[in-house]
């Protein structure tokens, strides 16, 4: 099948495995890969799209023009004069039956709009509110002064102006005279263009004094309006009152001068929206968190598929497993996010820093980045040392969590085995060691195991030699058991499961060893310790003279397995899976070429483009055939191999037992099968397994003649002549007995010692002249008969004890 693999791999040698089959997997899936890379760019283009339909469609749907719409921008914001929020007449504060002060007047001046406006002070110090009443409001020009005087605005700011929260018309200040202007004094005057009154507010000075200027101020806003054409005159409330303080504190020629305001009418017809912002925290979820079933899917498929453990039987470690596997994933990842950050710098100019993901801070990033993206440009590098924001700490805790999880989850894996849940005990000594040195542990272990009554000649024999061989420092024998056992614990009610009892073997190099047996024997749970799927419970085994208990590792290095069901990866082809297995089996150059074609011809794999198909696409017997072809490559020392020709025709099946026969040379090979055919073909020595423990050893003629000394007789006649047929066989042969009978056909067992097979003849052909026989054989015992006379007497044996 292929030359010597000089040694086990390095970890170099199985990275380089690994990256070449990951890379060939990947190519499998490209347009997958494209359109995940794109998928940022996607979703960044999408939301500038809905950004430039929300504001060049919906928001500017209609044309809009200042001089006639109120809600439209104002192009050039001319400056005007300061003025007090001074409530429409209709709605000044009168007295009323909830209102009964007498300082108010009655409600009756509504009907002529005479009502005055009313101003409300109060605060813990009335003295000094006293005080800044009186300075607040003062007027030094008259009606005719404020016309000629408009112009004048540093002239006007000296007096107190006041109009209404909802003006006649627009806001446009080239419309200013045609409101209601009111200049306010403390005592009420009249004339043609305006009716000077008290302004209704509320000044609370609360606890102001000369040391503190504390102040709150109260209007009213909500009187009958519709939502639309709403302006509040704050400014020149806070500026009086602030005069008035300063003029108490510095004296009257001290003031500040408020000379003009730009109005400007905030609401429109459509908020600013940006969608960006809006939906920040979520798109950036949405993104990173993508990643996130990518490397999940395929660390689970191969967990699931066991294919991670079928790379570990044939040598890759798991230091480059998880290097590998973390700098792939690393990778893509930046790749992924360097597409997501060039996309949002180039398309909206808010994203400028992306990174990777732990979890706990996630979410803490994306507020970060959620409160920039509202800035003109986003975050950006200069603003990483912003003290504010704490995304320097952020990025830095990413950095540590990945280095973190990677070392947990080496370390979680170094103490679960993948696919089983078996627990690692701590290697002391990978290097080979003498059977002698581990035979006191493995005697210790038999104490403890359950007393299996062994009274088989044979099966006493091969634990005397296992005994010998414990002893011996050097061996020729690949494979040692000794007093192997599996008990799996009762769970879900159900009791405790002996799937392998006691179990002594011994298979030198050179030789193929069956495991026969029922469903149910334990074959499987046999080869799932001896790869290292299942920890034994006591008992233990060697391989290359290395415990299976502490040294699979390196086991692994020298061993092959075909699984009972094929481990494959469905898009890799056949040649694909052969090169990187052969890679880690050491195999390099034309060594490695040469072996990966000549198991390709000799399993028919090579010819009609066959090799070069995916293996999700073969047929089963295709894979079973690719399965033998993995476990031989390389030159391994010791082969497992779990029904392999299952599934194949006849001619496939003869091919492949022609490839095993020369496979075993200078290897010990275990198999388990169905094929009584294929075991005799195959095997040099057979075991019986029968309720978890080994009936019977030897070579297919030893056993034939041990369990076989007997013809098997059958003949079949009408049924109301079974009887008389019945007879003639015991008048033939005593000892006879009938194994089988069903509706005329009947079947039995007589001692080759008490007939000659001339006798037979003679006893039928008297039969035929007294009654119809139908038809009738006679056989030597073959295989079939001998499994199933062995697990016929196991089962008696064991329901009798």
């Amino acid at each position: 099948m292929a030359g010597p693999s000089h040694g086990p791999a390095s970890f170099w040698t199985q990275a380089n495995a690994l990256l070449r089959k990951n890379l060939t997997f990947q190519k499998r899936n490209m347009r997958t890969n494209i359109l995940l890379v794109c998928y940022p760019a996607l979703l960044c283009i999408l939301i500038v799209v809905f950004q430039h339909v929300y504001d060049n469609v919906i928001k500017h749907a209609k044309k809009c023009d200042p001089t006639t719409n109120p809600n439209c921008p104002t192009p050039e914001i001319p400056i005007t004069p300061p003025l007090l929020q001074v409530p429409r007449s209709p709605y000044r504060a009168v007295r009323t039956d909830f209102y009964p002060f007498n300082d108010l007047p009655d409600e009756s001046c509504r009907r002529n709009g005479s009502c005055p406006a009313t101003i409300l002070l109060t605060g813990n110090n009335h003295s000094l509110g006293e005080i800044l009443a009186g300075t607040m409001i003062t007027s030094s020009l008259n009606t005719s002064q404020i016309m000629t005087s408009y112009n004048d605005l540093a002239s006007v700011a000296a007096n107190v102006l006041g109009s209404s929260s909802m003006p006649p018309q627009d806001l446009i200040p080239l419309k200013f005279l045609d409101e209601i202007i009111y200049l306010v004094q403390r005592q009420c005057t009249n004339n043609f263009l305006t009716n000077v009154v008290d302004l209704e507010m509320a000044y609370d000075f609360l606890n102001s004094n000369k040391n503190n200027f504390n102040m709150s101020i109260w209007y009213n806003s909500t009187y009958g309006q519709t939502g639309d054409n709403v302006l509040l005159r704050i400014p020149r409330s806070v500026n009086l009152a602030s005069n008035a303080y300063l003029h108490f504190l510095q004296g009257p020629g001290t003031q500040i001068l408020f000379e003009f305001v730009k109005d400007m009418q905030q609401r429109t017809v459509f908020p600013n929206l940006d969608i960006a912002s809006l939906v920040g925290p979520l798109f950036f979820t949405w993104v990173v968190l993508q990643l996130f079933p990518v490397a999940l899917k395929s660390l689970v498929y191969e967990k699931q598929q066991k294919l991670r453990i079928m790379m570990k039987m044939h040598g890759l470690g798991d230091g480059p497993y998880w290097m590998i596997s973390y700098l792939y994933f690393l990778f893509v990842s930046l790749i992924y996010m360097l597409v997501f950050v060039a996309s949002g710098a180039l398309l909206e100019m808010w994203v400028m820093v992306m990174e990777l993901y732990p979890g706990f801070s996630l979410y803490r990033g994306l507020y970060e980045f959620a409160q920039y993206a509202q800035l003109d440009g986003g975050m950006r590098w200069e603003d990483l040392n912003d003290s504010e924001n704490g995304m320097k700490e952020v990025l830095i805790i990413m950095f540590v969590d990945w280095l973190v999880v990677l070392f947990v989850a080496y370390g979680i894996d170094r103490v679960v085995s993948p696919g089983s849940g078996v627990r690692r005990r701590k290697s002391q000594n990978s290097q080979k060691k003498p059977l002698l040195s581990f035979w006191k542990p493995s005697l210790q272990s038999k104490d403890s195991t359950l007393n299996v009554q062994m009274d088989k000649a044979d099966v006493n024999q091969e634990r005397e030699k296992v005994d010998q061989l414990l002893h011996e420092s050097s061996t020729s024998h690949a494979i040692v058991c000794d007093n192997l056992q599996k008990i799996y614990p009762e769970s879900d009610g159900n009791p405790e499961k002996l799937a392998v009892q006691g179990l002594y073997l011994t298979v030198p190099r050179g030789e193929c060893f069956g495991m026969l047996g029922p469903n149910g024997a334990g074959k499987t749970s046999f080869i799932n310790m001896m790869i290292g799927l299942t920890k034994p419970t006591t008992g233990t085994a060697f391989v290359q003279g290395l415990d299976i208990r502490t040294h699979m590792n390196e086991i692994y290095t020298n061993m092959g397995v075909c699984p009972q069901h094929d481990l494959l990866w469905e898009t890799l082809t056949g040649r694909e899976h052969l090169l990187f297995y052969g890679r880690l089996k050491n195999l390099k150059g034309s060594a490695l070429t040469q072996a990966v074609e000549e198991s390709l011809k000799s399993l028919n794999l090579f010819h009609g483009g066959v090799a070069n198909k995916q293996a999700g696409k073969y047929s089963g017997g295709m894979k079973r055939r690719l399965s033998v072809a993995i476990s031989l490559i390389g030159d391994p020392r010791v082969v497992y191999m779990d029904e392999p020709s299952t599934g194949l025709d006849p001619a496939s099946k003869n091919n492949l037992w022609n490839v095993v026969k020369n496979a075993k040379q200078d290897r010990a090979i275990i198999l388990t099968t169905h094929s009584m055919e294929e075991a005799e073909f195959l095997c040099d020595r057979l075991g019986f397994f029968v309720d978890g423990s080994l009936q019977c050893i030897g070579n297919p003629k030893e056993l034939k003649a041990r369990y076989g000394g007997s013809y098997v007789f059958t003949i079949t006649t009408s049924s109301d002549q079974e009887e008389e047929v019945e007879n003639m066989v015991q008048h033939l042969a005593p000892s006879a007995s009938k194994v089988y009978q069903l509706s005329g056909t009947q079947k039995f067992e007589i001692p080759k010692s008490e007939i000659r097979i001339a006798d037979v003849f003679q006893v039928v052909e008297t039969a035929k002249r007294k009654f119809t026989v139908f038809s009738w054989g006679l056989a030597d015992t073959n295989m079939e008969d001998v499994f199933i006379k062995v697990s016929r007497e196991a089962r008696q044996s064991n329901a009798l004890t």
